[in-house]
């Protein structure tokens, strides 16, 4: 491709709104076999089709990570979540890590692969309601040797889990219902209504998990959830009642919330 045919390709698509337009043109031409395949890819991607979804891939955390149609693409700034996680891991030899919600499983891959690479021993497993989403994190964690599970929240685990999660990662859906219909086209109709929805404040999944938590987790574990930065004294005050020791913590940079909840 030329770099005139790169530059009509990047204004094609920020005439469309994307707002990495030239980043999002070289992945295209670099994905498309052919001139007729990449006019395919740039009209989904026009339509409002997730770039990650075409490619077939998302970076996350220096990672390349799988993402197929309707399945959950990871977002940049859930990364410090698996910081924060990450933070609290390494002050272990071993770690039991158990990712709920795990969509691609974007989260349990980067934690273990970071937690690893520090030298600490990690046993990884995942759960996602979606039956897409779960065959998609089996293909990512299948290198680490990690059990994935379909099935709502906790329901699905072995029970020998229970009083030994070190990590629970739990990337809940959080956005109220109200606000659906004002998220971004490619998330709204591209992705599973059940990663977005979390009832009519967002914290519906939250309870779910802060009732259950205390079960799974080993003493000195914790939970981390991403919230939005109003939600996080709400999300707080619900794992404080669930008998855990919250902290609300943020990343400018980022844009991101996240609540740790520590279980004595």
């Amino acid at each position: 491709m030329t770099v005139t045919d790169l530059e009509t390709l990047t204004a094609r698509l920020r005439a469309a709104g994307c707002v990495f337009a030239e980043e999002e043109a070289a992945l295209l031409a670099a994905a498309a076999a052919s001139p007729g395949e990449l006019e395919v890819l740039v009209a989904q991607r026009i339509s409002g089709r997730p770039l990650e979804h075409l490619l077939g891939w998302a970076e996350f955390r220096g990672l390349r990570v799988a993402v197929t149609p309707g399945v959950f693409v990871p977002r940049q700034r859930t990364g410090y979540l698996v910081e924060r996680a990450v933070a609290l891991g390494r002050m272990r030899r071993s770690c039991v890590v158990l990712d709920i919600c795990c969509g691609c499983g974007a989260l349990g891959l980067a934690v273990a692969t970071e937690l690893r690479a520090a030298g600490i021993g990690v046993e990884l497993t995942a759960t996602d309601l979606e039956p897409a989403a779960a065959a998609c994190a089996r293909t990512n964690l299948a290198p680490l040797g990690a059990e994935v599970y379909c099935g709502d929240l906790f329901a699905p685990l072995p029970p020998e889990l229970a009083g030994r999660v070190d990590l629970l990662l739990a990337n809940t859906p959080y956005v109220p219902t109200d606000m659906i219909a004002r998220m971004p086209p490619e998330a709204r109709d591209h992705e599973p209504r059940t990663a977005l929805d979390g009832g009519g404040d967002g914290l519906d999944v939250i309870r779910r998990v802060a009732a259950a938590a205390g079960a799974w987790l080993a003493p000195g574990g914790a939970v981390f959830v991403e919230t939005g930065a109003a939600q996080a004294p709400v999300a707080a005050e619900i794992f404080a009642a669930a008998g855990l020791t919250p902290a609300v913590l943020e990343s400018e940079e980022l844009g991101a919330t996240v609540v740790r909840a520590l279980r004595s």
